[in-house]
C-alpha cells in the first residue's frame, strides 16, 4: 500500500499564531486520517513497516546518540538527579535494545480482527464481537526516549495512531527518535502522521490533549505522580493510568527462608526507581527469620523505617511514621511492618495497597490461593518479585504502561490493551416482531 506524505521538513510544526487547542485539534485530525489507513492494514503489512521503522533507527543512531548527548548536558545542567539522568541516557546498547524492542513488537500476533466469541440467536442472527483498534492515542509522558519508540510500535501493531507529547528533558532525544520511526514507515508507503510527536514544550498543550474530547480517543500518562495525577483530574477522554506504585511483598510464616531473603532483597533493590519496586515489606510475626530478611535489606544499603516490632528486629531500623505506609519512595528506603498472620496482611495491603502490583512468599498452598483470590490489585504474584511487573515480563512485547483501573485494561497494557471491540451482526432479512 502506498500513501503519498509530504516530506518530514515540509510538515507544518505550529506556528506563533496557532493556538494549542487548534495545533492539538490539527495534529489529532492528521492522526485520525492516518489511522483509518493503518486500520486496513493487514497482519504483514503493519509487520513490515514495523521491521522498517526498527531499521531507520539503527540507521539513524549517529544522530539520535547527539541529540540525546544534547538533553544530557542540558540536564546535568539543570541538576537533574542521578537516577533521572540514567532514564534518559542513550548508548549504543540501549539504542540497539529499543530498535530490538520494535522488531519483537512486530513479530507479536495480531490482536485486531481476533473473534472474541460467537453466538447464534434462535431467529438465525450470527453474532460475533471482534477486535478493533481505538483509535488514536495520546501517550504524555516525561524524560523516557524509549517510550517514544515503545508507544509507537505498540500503537502501530494494534493498528492505532499516535500523538506523542514527550518531557523537555528528552526534547532532542525524541525528536531523533520520531523523525527516524517516521522515515521508517514513509520506507514502506505509510503515513508518517500514524505517529506524531507534538512539536512545542508549551504546557498548555497537555491541556489541550486532555479536554480534545472526540479528536483524541484515549490518553496514557506515564511520568511522576504529580503529572498523572493531572491527568486523571483534567481530562475529559478517558485514561488509562497507575498513581502509585505502593507494592507490598509479604514474608508468611510459612516461607522458605532463603526464598525471602532472595525475593525481598531483588524486589526492593534491583531498580528502586521503577513502579514495581517493593515500597513496603509485611513479616509474619510467626516467621522465624524476620531478623535475616531485614539484615540483608539493610546490608544491601536500604535505609527501613518501621513500626515497633520491626524495630526490634535490628537496630538500624528507623521508626516509620503513618504517612510511610502511603508513599511511593523510588529509592533505596522501604517501610517494615510486623503482622499478625495472613488476615492482617490482608488488611493491611487492603488499606495501604495502590492495586498496582503486591505480593507474598509462602510454602503454604492454601495460604498462596487466599492471598491471589483477596489481593485486589491488577498484579499479585506468589513467591516471585514484584520486579516481574513488566509487559516484557509477561511475554508481550513492550509494554504502554501499567493500568490498575477496573475497566477495560489492567497490568500491563500492550496490543490487546490498545484494542476495543464491535459487535458484528449477520443476518438473512429477520426483521423485529
Amino acid at each position: 500500500m502506498t500513501v503519498q506524505t509530504a516530506p518530514l521538513a515540509d510538515r507544518p510544526s505550529g506556528t506563533a499564531t496557532e493556538s494549542p487547542e487548534d495545533l492539538v485539534a490539527r495534529l489529532a485530525r492528521d492522526g485520525r486520517a492516518a489511522q483509518r489507513v493503518l486500520a486496513r492494514l493487514s497482519d504483514a503489512q503493519k509487520a513490515e513497516a514495523l521491521r522498517a521503522a526498527a531499521a531507520a533507527l539503527r540507521a539513524a543512531e549517529p544522530a539520535i546518540l547527539e541529540a540525546n548527548a544534547r538533553d544530557i548536558a542540558a540536564g546535568e545542567a539543570k541538576g537533574l538527579t542521578g537516577a533521572m539522568l540514567d532514564r534518559l541516557r542513550l548508548d549504543p546498547a540501549r539504542l540497539a535494545g529499543i530498535a530490538d524492542a520494535v522488531d519483537q513488537v512486530a513479530s507479536l500476533p495480531d490482536p485486531v480482527g481476533e473473534v472474541i466469541s460467537e453466538s447464534e440467536r434462535p431467529n438465525g442472527l450470527k453474532l460475533s464481537r471482534v477486535r478493533i483498534p481505538i483509535g488514536l492515542i495520546g501517550i504524555i509522558y516525561e524524560s523516557r526516549p524509549n517510550v517514544t519508540a515503545d508507544a509507537a510500535a505498540l500503537c502501530l501493531r494494534s493498528g492505532n495512531a499516535v500523538l506523542l507529547r514527550g518531557g523537555s528533558e528528552a526534547l532532542h532525544s525524541n525528536r531523533a527518535i520520531a523523525a527516524a520511526f517516521a522515515e521508517g514507515l514513509e520506507n514502506v508507503g505509510l503515513p508518517a502522521a500514524a505517529i506524531q510527536l507534538v512539536p512545542t514544550q508549551d504546557r498548555a498543550v497537555v491541556g489541550a490533549m486532555l479536554t480534545a474530547a472526540g479528536l483524541i480517543d484515549m490518553i496514557v500518562p506515564r511520568g511522576g505522580k504529580s503529572l498523572v495525577a493531572r491527568v486523571q483530574a483534567d481530562a475529559r477522554v478517558p485514561v488509562l493510568a497507575h498513581l502509585d506504585g505502593i507494592c507490598h511483598t509479604y514474608v508468611h510464616a510459612a516461607a522458605d527462608p532463603e526464598m525471602a531473603r532472595r525475593v525481598t532483597l531483588n524486589a526492593k533493590m534491583r531498580r528502586t526507581g521503577i513502579c514495581g519496586s517493593m515500597e513496603t515489606l509485611l513479616l509474619d510475626t510467626q516467621f522465624p527469620e524476620s531478623a535475616s530478611v531485614a539484615a540483608g535489606l539493610l546490608d544491601a544499603g536500604c535505609e527501613l523505617r518501621g513500626d515497633a516490632r520491626a524495630r526490634a528486629l535490628d537496630p538500624r531500623i528507623l521508626p516509620a511514621s503513618d504517612e510511610d505506609w502511603d508513599t511511593e519512595y523510588l529509592d533505596s528506603v522501604l517501610s517494615v511492618a510486623v503482622v499478625d498472620g495472613l488476615d492482617a496482611a490482608l488488611d493491611h495491603i487492603a488499606t495501604h495497597s495502590s492495586h498496582h502490583t503486591d505480593a507474598i512468599v509462602t510454602a503454604d498452598a492454601a495460604a498462596a490461593e487466599r492471598f491471589l483470590n483477596e489481593v485486589d490489585s491488577a498484579i499479585v504474584m506468589v513467591n516471585a518479585s514484584s520486579q516481574f511487573a513488566d509487559g516484557g515480563e509477561f511475554g508481550l512485547g513492550a509494554e504502554i504502561g501499567i493500568a490498575t483501573g477496573r475497566l477495560h485494561a489492567r497490568g500491563p497494557v500492550a496490543l490487546e490493551g490498545l484494542t476495543t471491540y464491535k459487535w458484528l451482526v449477520r443476518g438473512s432479512g429477520q426483521i423485529r416482531p
